[in-house]
This record gives structure tokens, sequence and C-alpha cells, in this order.
């Protein structure tokens, strides 16, 4: 082979080269494309999570990204065009009425061929005693022989019924098909008037500072202050030698503050350190001068739950309300005249009338988990018409569940909320 041809050889193998490799690139990111597409069906895949009361784990489902935590009773998920869905639970553990409704809603969904599910959480089969005969009619033959502390799963993706019974948790994935045309609405938005005032707003362990949640700092006072907030939650405990701080735990407090000595730090140990190494620590002696300084701020606490020994220690009474995790705690406040908030375990324990327990103790304001409310909502419109304010936690504690969504779908059934951060939306002249 000549020189010339030798190199016109190893040119167009070059060439041959180049071509081929852009060849497999293209392809290559075809490739890429068509398993791109394929992902964003997985948002039409419905994954439900039953678990029953023995497990401890919150029963939950998945679809379109979104993630719901659901509670006692049974939900029922129902599927609407567009890739959209409404849910609403019913107890089923603890009210006839809602097993009521529940089957004349599945009649109803039933008759008119929708695509929905059914997913039970903790004790579902209480109240479904004495209607077994109606829920065979309709098809839910394994539900009406569901026992109490059972995971249960059903739906009609397929438009065959299926039903999944076990003694501890089901998890099933499953493919919704994307020609579901229902825009029929069976669980329709409620919607409750309220004025936006600054009392329905209290900083979470005083809020968001930089984007740092749960700092009970005196950064994370001064800049919700600056912000708007006027109600600030710090959470109280004590030092190994029995000094008054603001932190949630001391677990938490040594992960933000990298200490490593032993636990609970002394009290000159706790101011010593700095949390996330920015953000300073506070005593008692500390919130004392910042509310000193701020005379229209008003303290909310959490974990303590000794009312009389707090009160005396702070600086105000008049601008305390205390957070109280027992009836005893309770009455001990409404005692000696300290404002309280009944933390929601002690507010479901008590038996008979709980409205008249509360007025009788003189408490005004209830913290309850924001997603109890759309079970409890009886309750929740029984302390609203008692003129008792209703204050949710958990915001930020589930997807897409924020200060926003909140001020949009649950404010009105309840007072207001342990916010993180402040919004637009909270801005008011009351």
């Amino acid at each position: 082979m000549t020189k010339l041809s030798q190199l016109l050889f190893n040119h167009t193998y070059a060439m041959l080269l180049i071509f081929l490799f852009v060849n497999i690139s293209i392809r290559a990111k075809n490739i890429n494309v068509r398993d791109s597409s394929y992902t964003n069906l997985k948002s039409f895949e419905l994954v439900l999570n039953s678990h029953s009361f023995n497990t401890n784990e919150r029963s939950t489902f998945v679809y379109a990204s979104q993630t719901e935590a659901i509670e006692r009773g049974l939900t029922i998920i129902h599927l609407q065009a567009g890739n959209k869905l409404e849910f609403k639970t019913f107890d089923t553990y603890g009210s006839k009425e809602d097993v009521i409704d529940f089957i004349e809603v599945i009649s109803k969904m039933l008759t008119s061929n929708e695509i929905f599910a059914i997913l039970a959480h903790d004790s579902a089969a209480a109240q479904l005693k004495g209607f077994e005969k109606q829920l065979h009619q309709i098809g839910l033959i394994q539900l009406s022989k569901l026992r109490g502390r059972q995971a249960y799963v059903m739906h009609n993706i397929n438009s065959d019924i299926v039903e999944m019974v076990n003694d501890n948790s089901i998890t099933v994935s499953l493919n919704v098909p994307t020609t579901i045309k229902s825009k029929d609405v069976y669980f329709p938005k409620e919607i409750y008037e309220f004025d936006s005032k600054i009392d329905r707003y209290i900083a979470h362990a005083g809020g968001e500072v930089n984007g740092v949640k749960l700092t009970n700092s005196k950064n994370a006072l001064d800049e919700n202050y600056k912000k708007g907030f006027r109600n600030f939650e710090l959470d109280i405990i004590e030092t190994s030698d029995g000094k008054l701080v603001a932190a949630h735990d001391w677990n938490m407090w040594a992960r933000f503050t990298d200490y490593m000595g032993s636990l609970p730090p002394t009290h000159a140990e706790f101011m010593n350190q700095k949390i996330y190494g920015d953000y300073t620590t506070l005593d008692i002696d500390g919130i004392n001068n910042w509310f000193k300084n701020h005379p229209d701020a008003t303290l909310i606490t959490g974990m303590i739950n000794d009312p009389i020994s707090f009160a005396k220690a702070f600086v105000d009474k008049e601008r305390l309300i205390m957070e109280l995790f027992s009836v005893m705690a309770i009455e001990k406040a409404s005692a000696n005249g300290i404002q309280t908030i009944i933390s929601q375990e002690p507010l479901m324990t008590i038996k008979g009338d709980k409205v008249n327990f509360l007025k009788v103790n003189n408490v005004k304001h209830v913290a309850v988990s924001r997603r109890i409310i759309s079970s409890q909502k009886k309750l929740m419109l029984q302390l609203k018409d008692a003129g008792i304010k209703v204050y949710v936690f958990n915001v930020n504690f589930d997807t897409g569940k924020d200060e926003q969504y909140v001020y949009d779908n649950e404010l009105g059934l309840v007072y207001g909320m342990y916010a993180d951060k402040w919004i637009s939306a909270m801005n008011s002249k009351n």
C-alpha cells in the first residue's frame, strides 16, 4: 500500500469511527429520552400502604409524586380525569354515622362505575359490626369480615373489585389507566371564612432563620419578630444542674451543636455552644430579657409540663400561654390563673363532654396535629362554636402541607397554626 493509499485509508477509517461514535451518541440520547418518558408514566402509579394498629406505622398512599398520610378508619381514594384525585377518611373505628356515610358513598361510586381504592389505617373495623350484610351486598366481601387491627386494601382499577387483608401490613403498587374520564366530585372542598389576625400564627421553635428550622434560638426570635410574628413557641427543658433553657430535646440539641459531652449538659456547657455554629442559645434569663424588650410578644411553651414553676420564672405571666400534656397539669394551671393550651393527647383522653371540661378549667386554646382535623371535624366545630382556639402543628411535616396549604385549606375550621415561616398571606393589621 502506498503512503497516499495509507493516508486515505486512515482518514476513511477515522471518519467511519467518528460517524459510528456520533451515531451511537445520538442513539444513546434517544434511549435516555425514552427512559425519561417512561419515568414520567410512573406518576400514574398508585401506591397503597395499609398498616394495622399493631405495626405503629402511619398508613399512606402515593400518587402523582404526592404522598398523603391518612388517619384512623377507612379512606376512599377517588381517581379522576387529568391525573387528579380526591379522598376522604371515615372514622369507622369510632363512628357508626361514618360507616353509614362510607357505605352510601361507595354504593354511589359503584353504580357510576368510578375508579377508586380503599385503604384502612389503625383499627378500622370496630364500628362495621351490624353492617356486614350491606358491605357484602355491594361486593366488599373481605371488608364485611374485617377484624379489628387488620390491614385492608381494596381497588377496582381493572374494573373488578380486588380486596386484600393482612394482620399487619399491605403494600401494593397499581398502574392507573390514563383514560379515566370521571370529573365527578364526591368530597367537595369545604371553605371556612376567617379574618387573618396576627394571633393565628405561632412561630414554631422561634421560627425559621436563614432556612433553618427548630433552633429555639435568639436569632430565630429576632428574625421572625421583624417578619411579623408576635406569638413565639419555645421548647423548654432543664440542664443537668436544673436550669431552664430553650431546646426541644438533648439529642437534637447535641446534633445541632456538635456537642460531644454527656447529656444533659450543665448550664455552662449549654451556654457555651452555638447552634449550627451561628445561632445563640437561650436560657431563662435570655428568654426573659428578650420578651422584656418586646412587650407585644407572647411566649407559648412546649415540652415543659410544670406550669407553676415556669410561670414563676417567666418575666410576665400575662404574656405566657403554656402547652400542657396532662389533665392534672391543666387543672393545676387553671387553679393558679395560668393561660394554657391543652395538647392533643390529654384532650382526646377526656371522657364525656370535652368542651365542658375546657370551659370549667378556663382553657381557651388547643393544640392538635393537622393530620387529625379531617377525622375530628365535629370536635373542631364544637371547639370553634365555644370560642376555643385550635392551633395545628405538623405543618411542613407531610409533603406539600406547608403554611400556604394550611392557610388555604384548613384555617377557619381551626383557628391557627404553628408555622415555621412567615408567608405574605399572614399579613394583617389586626
